[in-house]
């Protein structure tokens, strides 16, 4: 087995970026307020929605490891609570179309995931059960004077991943806290065929295992962005970012290098009938990278997202708010993206992601939703971290690897409240063997994997 080995696929690009918050947790139903909750109860003025899931699976890769670095598979138990707190929607308020729209409106969710690994053979080498832990997430959503000229809003999260690394060692196990919090001002004239929203989040994360301390980082962000309604159904858009990330003591990990990222788009969003919407945004990028131990690498080029999606029933209007456009359960979604990130294998990545989308609502009871996507991840020269103030040497030269992810997740709800589902995985990450000790160069790492999840679950949600 390796040692640190900080450069497992597992922690190397997009697993671990400070922008994929949510997507540490693998329960879509978790994620989606349109699958997590119920009809739930009334309690003077807030709405309480709790509720409770076991699942039972099976894991093909516990580990994330290549095909010839003994791949474990375990047996799964999930168990999650979750409870969500909010003001009260406007089917309890029974708001009329003149009534004017509350001053306040708040949102809150809570969740603990227990997960139990199993060996599926009795002379397996590791020892999945000793990495049993309780992951969480929480969040908050806070918005003043909705729809009205002027407003603002409070947001914040928390979420707690547990992830082993390809080390059967729970001290190499890649289990971090990230948390963020921010807010933001809202300008809507006209009646809100414009607004513009000023803002401000940080986001930090923060690893566990004392050997990771290394990548702790936050990033403070300024961000802005805005939406003209200059045809029906057609809105005009635009956003920008600037970032600060800092990790707070890199120690000899000297290839991390501080960045001021910078972001800009401007877009289109639409209808092009009542059912079939578009989305085009482009724009272009920076990491803009501090000095360091090692040459600074920059990504600076184009980036954007281009989406066509079809809605079975009527699309929503553009006057509806993005929260409650999403909450269009029935929907076909087909789309590109390009972005970058920073990354804890070097300097940053860039991804090329098409992707298609599918989830379906059917008379109450039966619920769908698919995914799929294939990326192209590039990474420049990664180098190794600099010893005794010598220069930095090279680890690998640029390379790409070639990403594909699909999940399904099928629910039937015997009754409104009680529903059995199934959740299919598969993830597959194509890449190269690199070395990882610069006095061995016979001592390389595999960064390829694959990785094959399915779960039988029953829920409770109110």
């Amino acid at each position: 087995m390796k040692w640190i080995h900080i450069a497992s696929a597992g922690l190397a690009a997009a697993w671990l970026v400070q922008a994929g918050v949510a997507s540490a947790q693998e329960q879509q139903w978790l994620q989606d307020r349109r699958y997590r909750e119920g009809i739930g109860y009334r309690v003077g003025d807030l709405e309480l929605h709790p509720g409770f899931a076991g699942e039972f699976g099976y894991d093909s890769n516990m580990f994330l490891r290549a095909d010839n670095e003994h791949p474990t598979d375990v047996f799964r138990i999930r168990i999650t609570p979750s409870l969500s707190l909010s003001t009260l929607g406007q089917q309890r308020r029974g708001q009329d179309a003149g009534q004017a729209p509350p001053s306040v409106n708040f949102r809150a969710t809570v969740a603990g995931i227990y997960n139990e690994y199993i060996a599926t053979k009795s002379n397996s080498p590791d020892d999945p059960s000793k990495f049993r832990n309780l992951g969480a997430l929480g969040d908050f959503d806070l918005e003043i004077n909705p729809q009205r000229p002027w407003g603002a809003r409070l947001f914040g999260n928390l979420t707690r991943t547990i992830q082993p690394s390809n080390l059967s060692d729970t001290t190499a196990a890649y289990n971090r806290i990230t948390a963020g919090a921010g807010g933001e001002v809202i300008w809507a004239p006209g009646g809100g065929l414009f607004d513009w929203r000023l803002g401000y989040n940080y986001l930090t994360t923060i690893f566990e295992e004392a050997r990771y301390k290394s990548l702790n980082s936050g990033t403070h962000t300024l961000e802005t962005r805005g939406r003209w309604r200059f045809l029906p159904r057609t809105a005009f858009m635009f956003d920008a970012s600037q970032g600060f990330t800092r990790y707070s003591n890199p120690g000899a990990q000297t290839y991390l290098l501080n960045s001021d990222p910078l972001r800009t788009r401007i877009g289109l969003n639409g209808l092009v009938t009542d059912r079939v919407g578009f989305l085009a945004m482009v724009g272009w990028g920076s990491t803009f990278f501090n000095q360091g131990n090692t040459p600074r690498e920059n990504y600076d080029g184009p980036i954007g997202q281009a989406q066509l999606t079809f809605y079975p029933t009527v699309a929503p209007t553009l006057t509806d708010t993005p929260r409650e456009a999403s909450l269009t359960l029935s929907q076909i979604n087909l789309g590109y993206t390009r972005d970058f990130a920073d990354s804890y294998f070097g300097a940053f990545y860039e991804r090329d992601r098409g992707y298609l989308g599918v989830s379906y609502f059917f008379a109450g009871r039966v619920m769908t939703s698919l995914t799929a996507g294939v990326s192209r991840v590039h990474f420049p020269t990664l180098y190794f971290p600099a010893v005794a103030g010598a220069a930095a040497q090279p680890r690998s030269g640029a390379f790409n690897e070639a990403r594909y992810d699909a999940s399904l997740l099928a629910e039937y709800r015997f009754m409104d409240s009680l529903a059995v589902n199934t959740t299919l995985t598969y993830e597959q990450n194509n890449s190269k063997s690199i070395q990882y000790d610069p006095a061995n160069p016979a001592l390389v790492d595999n960064l390829s994997w694959k990785r094959f999840q399915g779960f039988l679950g029953l829920r409770w949600f109110m």
